[in-house]
């Protein structure tokens, strides 16, 4: 259950993206600012993919890599399946690659394909944080791609500020409330002095002004 002092904050964003209607539905974003953090050193950099308690509003894209099996019952849950015989196909089309990168949110693979897929395209899906996370070829595929459905990742990388997702405007202020909590304990466990770390945190409409939380 969300604090009631988050939800105020929450309500104000809301109640703010209201007064202009807009032909689309807004992303709720919060922007987290860090204090006295080393992000020079790798071990200090934060690269967490969190499963919002209460969803994103709208389901993340997921793609995985897969053959077989595997790539049977994906076809049920994924939003593009990647075969073996696919990827060098890829690799040979910069442009269909980068789209399809840029496309997904999440992508998972079978771990006996992360070499090829690295090789392959790992130019074009590290640098934008999209190499997929390695599952066995027996992996509950239905459930991986379920749970990154309802996932956002926070990056840090070597810049003291980062945002994520944390709802959208059409949804209840207690549960954009709840996701933020959520998305902040997940933040302080990872840093040296928990929310000490943590300068402020705001959030906002995709159109709106920033909103204090902390």
């Amino acid at each position: 259950m969300a604090s009631q002092e988050i939800i105020e904050v929450v309500k104000k964003a809301l109640d703010e993206s209201k007064n202009k209607k807009r032909k689309f539905t807004q992303s709720v974003d919060m922007v987290i600012n860090l204090k006295d953090v080393d992000l020079s050193k790798p071990d200090n950099r934060i690269d967490e993919e969190i499963e919002l308690p209460k969803g994103r509003g709208k389901e993340a894209k997921v793609g995985v890599f897969a053959s077989g099996e595997m790539a049977a019952r994906a076809k049920d849950v994924a939003d593009i399946v990647i075969m073996p015989e696919e990827i060098k196909e890829l690799a040979e089309d910069k442009k269909k690659a980068k789209e399809i990168a840029n496309k997904h949110d999440f992508f998972v693979a079978e771990a006996p394909l992360m070499p090829s897929i690295g090789k392959s395209l790992g130019r074009i899906f590290a640098p934008r944080g999209k190499m997929p996370k390695p599952v066995a070829p027996n992996a509950d595929i239905e459930s991986i791609v379920k749970k990154l459905k309802r996932s956002v990742r926070i990056r840090s990388k070597d810049k003291p500020t980062f945002h994520c997702l944390v709802g959208r405007e059409d949804m209840k202020a207690e549960e954009i409330a709840e996701n933020i909590e959520t998305v902040l304990t997940r933040v302080e466990e990872k840093l040296e002095r928990g929310r000490t770390n943590i300068k402020s945190a705001y959030i906002k409409t995709t159109m709106g002004s920033a909103t204090k939380v902390i």
